[in-house]
């Protein structure tokens, strides 16, 4: 596992790059989600707008006036951030930032470092818009297209999602934040369905306000959430962030890290020998018995049981020979790594959502489909993945599952309302961009 880009630069290539370490790797697996999730939103937002799915809207604005005090100061605010914790984790001394995580979130910076980038982001404002001044400002009008604001989009997704996906963390496990409330304040724990419903509200407003189809606007970004979520779950199983399934009895964890097969006796062995940690009550001991088939000899264990050595979480019991003051643990017994299983599955589901996006012509069934494979997907994946049960109408299915079953019906109800009430055109007209 790695848990920031430091270790894995460390095993591939050799290097040890302290700065590294401020780079975590679920944090930077989930910024290359959103990248990816952009251009394909960009992509067929284009294509759309060329198929005369989609319409500019005309904005006045303003130019050649000089930067505003409001403005500097706003430019300066934000460089003294990025140098105060970003420059100061290069400049400050080692003990300080030994932990990146809890030296992001504390008072802890660089004041000089702060102080300099802040009044260099001012002055880059104030010598951009100086060089644009024109002797009496103006006012034009400018013709904005919705791939136009895919960048306003994602931040408005990136902001609102990450709090979604902290709420509905915080909501799925709230034992653990009445035991330690900072846990409010930490990266890790994110929940996919609250940042999906967050931002996508989020999102609706915003589509409303500029006048942009929101049943077009859902299906082109229906192969790029698919996508983003896949690309997500990769960071959750390069880190090790607890996002993994129930015990795989048929393996056991090797001391050292790795896995072997195993059987039953070892199994139950291993639950008296590290019995504080089965006991702890964060994981249980629900397990199958899950041997490779025959016909997959060909791939490595770890893809049915894997033990998240030097998981971010530092979850598990000490491995053996492990020097490094952190992240030295796993787990005792190996597990189905759930997050692969679904980046496998997200991967295919989106190659299903690109091939059918031209050939669903009804606005937002595209979308109506996706709500429907992710629900089914995520369902399936929780009958062997480790979540919190909650109590439902006399059920006690996780939140992930109650989510799920509501999104995949959600799809449903949605993809038979649109087709039996659409009666608008199936092959509009292109229309010409300006």
């Amino acid at each position: 596992m790695y848990p920031n880009l430091y270790y894995a630069f460390k095993d591939l290539f050799g290097v040890e790059w302290s700065f590294l370490r401020i780079v975590n790797s679920f944090g930077f697996f989930v910024a290359i989600s959103f990248i990816l999730a952009a251009v394909i939103l960009t992509k067929e937002l284009k294509r759309k707008s060329k198929e005369g799915l989609l319409h500019p809207t005309d904005m006045q604005v303003m130019v050649g006036q000089p930067a505003t005090a409001g403005e500097i100061l706003l430019n300066f605010l934000f460089g003294f951030l990025f140098g105060y914790k970003l420059l100061g984790f290069f400049f400050m001394d080692k003990s300080a930032t030994e932990d990146p995580q809890q030296f992001i979130f504390s008072s802890i910076g660089s004041w000089p470092a702060g102080i300099g980038l802040g009044l260099l982001f001012a002055f880059l404002k104030w010598y951009d818009k100086n060089k644009q001044k024109l002797p009496r400002p103006e006012k034009r009008t400018v013709r904005i297209w919705p791939h136009d604001r895919v960048g306003e989009i994602t931040i408005i997704a990136l902001v609102f999602g990450l709090i979604g996906a902290k709420v509905f963390d915080t909501l799925e496990n709230w034992d653990r934040f009445v035991k330690d409330p900072s846990t409010i304040l930490s990266v890790s724990g994110l929940t996919f369905y609250g940042g999906l419903i967050c931002a996508a509200a989020a999102i609706w407003f915003y589509a409303r306000k500029h006048k942009i189809g929101f049943w077009h606007l859902n299906d082109a970004a229906a192969p790029a959430l698919m996508l983003s979520y896949g690309t997500g779950r990769i960071g959750c199983q390069v880190s090790g962030d607890g996002d993994w399934g129930i015990f795989n009895a048929a393996y056991r964890s090797l001391p050292e890290g790795g896995v072997a097969t195993g059987t039953p006796e070892q199994f139950n062995q291993a639950l008296q020998t590290h019995a504080a940690f089965f006991s702890s009550g964060s994981h249980g001991t629900e397990h199958a018995y899950f041997t490779k088939p025959g016909w997959l000899n060909f791939l490595p264990d770890w893809m049915f049981a894997y033990d998240f050595p030097h998981n971010v979480n530092d979850t598990g019991v000490p491995l053996a020979n492990c020097v490094d003051a952190k992240y030295c643990n796993h787990l005792p017994v190996p597990v189905f790594p759930t997050s692969f299983y679904e980046t496998l599955l997200c991967l295919a589901l989106f190659g299903l959502l690109w091939a059918f996006r031209k050939k669903l012509t009804i606005p937002g069934t595209l979308f109506a489909l996706y709500l429907m494979v992710n629900g089914l997907e995520r369902f399936v994946i929780e009958k062997i993945r480790v979540n919190e049960q909650i109590s439902f109408l006399g059920f006690r299915p996780t939140q992930a599952e109650v989510i799920s079953s509501l999104l995949f019906l959600s799809g449903l109800g949605l993809w038979i309302y649109l087709r039996k009430t659409y009666k608008g055109p199936r092959n509009p007209q292109p229309v010409k961009q300006e």
